[in-house]
């Protein structure tokens, strides 16, 4: 699927996202429309999903950012579809993900202060739909965030 020269890609835009294409070219010893090209497939293959900025969410004022684990009932048939649907419509969620096992669901959500935060808890998440068990963690520091993967 992917050849020594696409993993070079990769590699490269994992390193520096932001470099030009004409040093990308260079140091894979591609032309620039080449480099493109198969930029191009890599992104029509849904390998390479795109360039994203990574925001340091302290430096906008978010100070608190807490991991909050859902157990749903089940017994609703659409239980997993409403309260997902539910979470996107809040703001200060920045991302959603869905487990096998005790926990069904985690949002982790930024605040600005804990006031910021127990408003946002109490008008915001204890409203979402089919809540059988809340289990909140703070979080305090972030040791790893693995941006690349070998290639």
């Amino acid at each position: 699927m992917l050849d020594d020269t696409d993993r070079r890609l990769l590699r490269l835009l994992q390193s520096d996202p932001d470099v030009p294409i004409s040093d990308l070219a260079e140091r894979c010893r591609l032309q620039p429309a080449t480099a493109t090209r198969r930029l191009d497939r890599l992104t029509r293959q849904g390998i390479l999903r795109g360039h994203r900025a990574v925001i340091d969410w302290t430096k906008l004022g978010y100070a608190v950012e807490v991991s909050l684990r859902f157990t749903l009932d089940k017994t609703q048939p659409r239980a997993f579809d409403e309260f997902q649907a539910e979470a996107r419509k809040i703001p200060e969620v920045i991302a959603i993900q869905t487990f096998l096992g005790r926990v069904d669901l985690r949002l982790s959500i930024v605040a600005r202060d804990m006031a910021d935060y127990q408003r946002l808890y109490r008008d915001s998440v204890l409203t979402l739909p089919h809540i059988a068990d809340i289990e909140a963690l703070m979080h305090v520091a972030t040791i790893k965030t693995a941006e690349t993967l070998p290639l």
